[in-house]
């Protein structure tokens, strides 16, 4: 990590609550939360409500730790873009030394207290998401390949799973296909903010795909993993392990996104693809694509429900 872009900041004494919350990354937790608590619910048998709300509370201090992580390594590119200039380290708030011990400290506490709370399974694969997160993508992907976010893209498809390992004290096929959601998703949901938000990942030396392969590849490959995302979608109730009310959610909403993403490739470019609305349906994608997830999941466990 190159540390030199951001010495011009002198680290304050005295940070505010707010800014250890901030380097948990609070908006990513709240999905993280979700969808680890979807897969508590949908998951066969039963576990203590106390227990329970412990699984969800390392999911979510997991999650925390891994982004605390991810901003430490990133502090010298966070310093360069736009929208991350704010972040802790970058604004001269907190030591980046601290930020990385404040990490690695949560993020053993959240294996632990799952172990010791739920079972070693749940435990493991909280420890390898972290991890995954943390080293695969941040340090050895993000910054080497235009992939970053194909491959990355199971950093948040763990959640789900460990919900219900937590459980059941092991790994069914329903939170693996809800994984396989989540990454196939990925993809379309980034690569449509990251449409609009190039020059500052070409700024920070980001290898995005808008940056290595340009405008015009990036919106074929988000309408093509919008389009591979619909099988995915509707393969728990293809095989019968959900019912109705999630098939016809899953197809309707899928069907909408692949909509929205086709619209992303056809939109008013020049011969480079740079589009001349602004990225105005790239926006409406993304925006969508958070709906999505919420909704889908939530039908997912309506369904088992009822």
């Amino acid at each position: 990590m190159a540390v030199t872009a951001i010495t011009h900041h002198a680290p304050q004494l005295g940070a505010e609550p707010g800014d250890w919350l901030a380097l948990l990354k609070p908006r990513v937790i709240s999905l993280v939360v979700f969808t680890g608590a979807i897969g508590l619910i949908i998951a066969p048998g039963h576990i203590n409500p106390v227990l329970g709300a412990i699984a969800i509370f390392c999911i979510a201090l997991g999650a925390g730790a891994a982004g605390a992580i991810n901003m430490w390594y990133d502090a010298d590119i966070d310093a360069i873009m736009r929208r991350t200039t704010s972040r802790p380290i970058p604004a001269g708030k907190i030591e980046a030394s601290a930020v990385l011990g404040y990490g690695i400290v949560l993020a053993v506490a959240s294996v632990l207290l799952l172990a010791m709370a739920t079972n070693l399974t749940a435990a493991a694969v909280l420890a390898f998401s972290i991890f995954y997160y943390a080293v695969i993508y941040t340090m050895w992907l993000k910054r080497r390949t235009p992939q970053n976010i194909v491959i990355g893209g199971g950093a948040g498809a763990f959640p789900a799973v460990i919900g219900w390992a937590a459980v059941t004290g092991h790994i069914g096929l329903l939170p693996v296909l809800l994984f396989a959601i989540v990454f196939f998703w990925t993809p379309p949901h980034f690569w449509s903010l990251s449409l609009y938000a190039a020059t500052d990942y070409e700024k920070a030396g980001v290898p995005m795909l808008p940056v290595v392969k340009g405008a015009k590849h990036t919106r074929l490959n988000v309408l093509v993993y919008a389009l591979l995302l619909l099988p995915v979608s509707v393969a728990p109730w293809a095989l019968g392990l959900t019912g109705r009310i999630y098939g016809f959610t899953a197809l309707a909403l899928s069907l909408a996104f692949a909509v929205l993403c086709w619209r992303v490739y056809a939109d008013d470019q020049d011969a480079a693809g740079v589009s001349r609305t602004k990225d105005k349906p790239a926006r409406t994608a993304f925006k969508f694509s958070l709906l999505y997830l919420f909704i889908l999941f939530a039908a997912c466990a309506v369904d088992r429900l009822i």
